[in-house]
């Protein structure tokens, strides 16, 4: 059996993507569940560094935000890479990383 694509993708008013896919399965994503499972190498870098601080920040510190990280996200564009995934271009400005299909998948 091949592997399941999507057949029609939505984003709706709040702020999430739908995805149907060929098998059936319905999916529905938030941008920010999107944005935080971003595969690229800077954001695992970044995450790895975040689980770092957060072991070693005080439980009275809060985490500094940039101007964009306040906003609300949004998904600016969602472009094919290949036949295996797609490549995202967040409100926030980051557009590096390549969902593959698989990753979209097992997103819940």
């Amino acid at each position: 059996m091949s592997q399941a694509i999507p057949t029609r993708l939505d984003k709706t008013a709040r702020r999430t993507l739908v995805i149907e896919w060929s098998d059936g399965l319905s999916q529905e994503l938030t941008f920010r569940q999107m944005r935080n499972a971003c595969p690229c190498a800077t954001c695992s870098e970044k995450q790895q560094g975040k689980e770092e601080e957060k072991a070693t920040r005080s439980l009275n510190e809060l985490p500094i935000l940039s101007a964009a990280e306040t906003l609300p996200l949004e998904i600016v564009s969602m472009k094919p890479v290949g036949n295996y995934g797609y490549n995202i271009q967040f409100s926030d400005g980051h557009s590096t990383g390549i969902y593959t299909l698989d990753l979209l998948r097992g997103m819940e």
